[in-house]
């Protein structure tokens, strides 16, 4: 018998990536960019960062979120950035 649900297999940190999505001029952006800076240099992620201004999709989306932080491509946070969560969600 398979079971319904299978859980993803884990991927070392080295193949994750983190997006910040924000702005420019966003002192709630610029605190999440370092604690992303912080966490993804000492687990080995890759972390990218997205312009809402430029993207009308991320806009629609997010823009009463920023900063809105993805893993994978999928939300993880939105406006305060924690540390320690993202730290676990990248080594889990």
């Amino acid at each position: 018998m398979t079971p319904l649900f299978r859980r993803a297999q884990k991927k070392p940190p080295a193949e994750r990536l983190v997006t910040l999505i924000g702005k420019p001029g966003c002192h709630l952006c610029e605190d999440a960019r370092v604690v992303i800076e912080k966490v993804c240099a000492e687990v080995g992620a890759s972390w990218e960062e997205k312009d809402i201004t430029r993207d009308e999709e991320l806009h629609r989306l997010y823009w009463e979120q920023i900063p809105v932080v993805l893993v994978d491509g999928a939300q993880h946070d939105f406006w305060r950035v924690k540390e320690e969560r993202l730290r676990r969600a990248l080594t889990a």
